[in-house]
């Protein structure tokens, strides 16, 4: 029997290739940049880690606005950092 192929992507952040289920996917949707905890949800994606160092170097070097193909504004940088420090504990 053959093994599942695992997907991979890549962080934003640290530029890591990493399973997909690690990762926390941000989607650009016709009305905004949030969070997509199921995967699922329509629109252009990016993923990063979920730490907030990948998401601080992501702010830095743009990476989410890069991915996104859309500026994302301080407030969905700050939406993203208490989800982060929600789920690192």
């Amino acid at each position: 029997m053959a093994e599942r192929k695992i997907p991979m992507r890549r962080c934003v952040g640290c530029q890591e290739m990493k399973p997909k289920k690690e990762l926390i996917r941000i989607v650009h949707t016709e009305e905004a940049v949030e969070v997509d905890a199921t995967g699922r949800k329509n629109g252009r994606g990016a993923y990063l880690c979920a730490s907030l160092t990948c998401l601080k170097r992501a702010q830095k070097n743009r990476g989410l606005e890069r991915s996104l193909k859309t500026a994302v504004s301080a407030e969905v940088y700050e939406d993203l950092e208490k989800e982060m420090s929600a789920l690192e504990g």
